[in-house]
């Protein structure tokens, strides 16, 4: 079990051996679904399907991530790779190295589909010395979901962002 004060300052919540991990984002718990080598998604608890989720947030490791020169390729990478899956680009920005961190790297992306429109807030960090990316994704489901995507970003993009880039490290996984 964790027990750590600092495990729920960072929104990682207690679980036990039975239990599957949970991590908090802007103040919704949301519970281990998926994993496959690098990659760990997580959903709301009422959000079990998924097939028909509305929100996610995906962790994704970066083991050879070593510096902020590898961090920036490998940001540049998803990005083409989210280009060539047609996604729009919303907005792409960058958070300078400091003396005591390497630089941070955001994409927000929208992925239209036939039956659903999805958004992505991608954040890209080295903590410990190793490359990450958390990202948040929300889908509206229709083959109209265009205009109410739309009034979401327009309603909670700002938050959303601000949220994921004031996370203080990656939750564990």
């Amino acid at each position: 079990m964790v027990a750590l004060p600092i495990a729920m300052f960072l929104g990682i919540m207690p679980i036990h051996a039975s239990a599957k991990p949970s991590l908090t984002f802007s103040g919704v718990e949301y519970i281990h679904r998926y994993s496959k080598g690098n990659l760990n998604e997580y959903t709301p608890k009422a959000q079990s399907d998924l097939k028909t989720w509305t929100d996610m947030v995906t962790i994704n490791d970066y083991a050879n991530v070593k510096s902020g020169e590898d961090l920036a390729k490998s940001a540049n990478s998803v990005l083409d790779t989210y280009k060539a899956q047609k996604a729009m680009v919303v907005k792409t920005d960058s958070v300078p190295r400091s003396a005591k961190k390497e630089a941070e790297h955001l994409i927000v992306v929208m992925f239209p589909r036939p039956t659903f429109i999805e958004t992505a807030f991608a954040r890209f960090l080295i903590v410990d010395g190793k490359g990450y990316s958390i990202v948040y994704s929300h889908r509206v489901y229709g083959k109209k979901a265009g205009d109410a995507m739309s009034k979401w970003l327009l309603k909670n993009g700002d938050s959303t962002e601000s949220a994921l880039m004031k996370m203080p490290t990656v939750p564990k996984h």
